[in-house]
């Protein structure tokens, strides 16, 4: 297993892994296993990648097999959720500061292949993703649609905390924040996950 920062030439595997579970297009006996919200077009990946090298991948046997979003509020501004979610910054706090597009950033969506899953893929990613944003921002901010468990208890044993509640579109989400300066503590495996000074 392989993991890295995306590039333009990852696009293809990332779509094609982002399509079979997003929420629109899942196979109805893989949604109960989890499932990715937010829906993109190539250009859009190509854009994350270009401008905010904010995709990260696991790569087994060529294949991409799983990803992280990370990138700035700016890149997600135009997508009306996380617009609703920075006009609410200002009145979350967190690590002793009111949150701000300027100390926090958007992770996710976050997609594992169903076959990888359950392995560490997952944290060994959120720790590899980590390791760049943490430059940028002490806070990662994150959501979870209240009728995907199994990625809000994955993300709650990893040391997300949810930091409030909040409706769009009829649907009920859970935000989540984590300290970027902190790596994982895998209690799946009980090993420390290296941790940064």
């Amino acid at each position: 297993m392989h993991y890295k920062i995306a590039d333009v030439n990852d696009i293809g595997g990332i779509f094609t892994l982002h399509s079979k579970y997003q929420i629109d297009s899942i196979a109805p006996e893989d949604k109960k296993d989890g499932f990715v919200t937010t829906a993109f077009s190539k250009e859009q990946l190509r854009e994350i990648i270009e401008k905010e090298q904010g995709i990260f991948v696991a790569i087994d046997e060529g294949e991409v097999v799983a990803y992280v979003m990370s990138a700035s509020w700016q890149y997600w501004s135009p997508w009306p959720i996380f617009a609703q979610m920075m006009e609410n910054l200002p009145n979350l706090s967190y690590l002793g500061q009111t949150l701000s597009v300027h100390n926090s950033y958007q992770y996710g969506p976050v997609c594992v292949d169903k076959r990888m899953r359950g392995n560490g893929v997952l944290e060994k990613l959120f720790d590899f993703a980590l390791e760049s944003m943490q430059k940028r921002y002490p806070i990662l901010v994150t959501f979870i649609n209240k009728i995907n468990p199994r990625s809000y208890a994955a993300h709650v044993r990893m040391g997300l905390e949810v930091i409030c509640e909040f409706q769009f579109n009829g649907n009920n989400y859970y935000e989540l924040v984590f300290d970027t300066s902190k790596k994982l503590r895998d209690s799946e495996f009980g090993v420390a996950v290296h941790r940064s000074t």
